[in-house]
């Protein structure tokens, strides 16, 4: 009788000092409400984007953003792109012409391919999927597949472009609205 009392003190205090081994709370992200605007949209590896120098054909084309974070560019050489604006690639494309290239360069740019997302757990399908503008992490789901019937369809995790941590969507809230290069990874719920 002893050992029985003992093996359940054990098993309670157990219980209750495993919630203190967790890695704490994960933060909310932000809901599609406070989205970011098209402008804010930083490129990465992957990225293919159309390039238009007007009234300069043999300059205008698809370029894809490489591993190195660069675009290979006719006249100027490689252009770094990752983790800046289409703005930012653009303003630089067109000083770098307009130094002794291109006179009065006008260069414009247009995201053709946004690089993938992904989604892993408790879906049907789990993988890689193609970003669309608008993807909300309900839609996501949807894409690959819905939740299995062993998945936690109240509250999902997002890793945004391989950040250090992922953050948890709640899925009776606001719409969150999945990036570029986004995690998702959908939990088993407890019963």
């Amino acid at each position: 009788m002893r050992k029985v009392m003992i093996s359940v003190a054990v098993a309670a205090l157990a219980v209750s000092v495993l919630p203190a081994c967790s890695s704490g709370k994960v933060a909310p992200l932000a809901s599609a409400s406070a989205k970011a605007g098209p402008q804010d949209y930083r490129l990465g590896t992957g990225d293919k984007l159309r390039v238009t120098v007007y009234n300069e054909p043999a300059l205008t084309g698809e370029y894809t953003v490489t591993p190195a974070g660069e675009v290979a560019f006719p006249l100027i050489g490689t252009v770094k792109a990752a983790d800046l604006s289409v703005g930012d690639v653009t303003a630089d494309i067109t000083r770098r012409l307009s130094a002794g290239y291109v006179n009065d360069a006008k260069v414009s740019i247009e995201v053709l391919t946004f690089r993938p997302f992904y989604i892993l757990g408790e879906v049907n399908k789990p993988g890689e999927y193609p970003y669309a503008s608008g993807l909300t992490v309900e839609k996501a789901v949807a894409l690959a597949g819905g939740f299995t019937y062993r998945a936690n369809s109240r509250k999902v995790f997002v890793r945004r472009d391989n950040a250090p941590a992922e953050g948890s969507v709640s899925l009776r809230g606001a719409p969150v609205e999945i990036l570029p290069g986004d995690t998702i990874r959908v939990g088993e719920r407890y019963f």
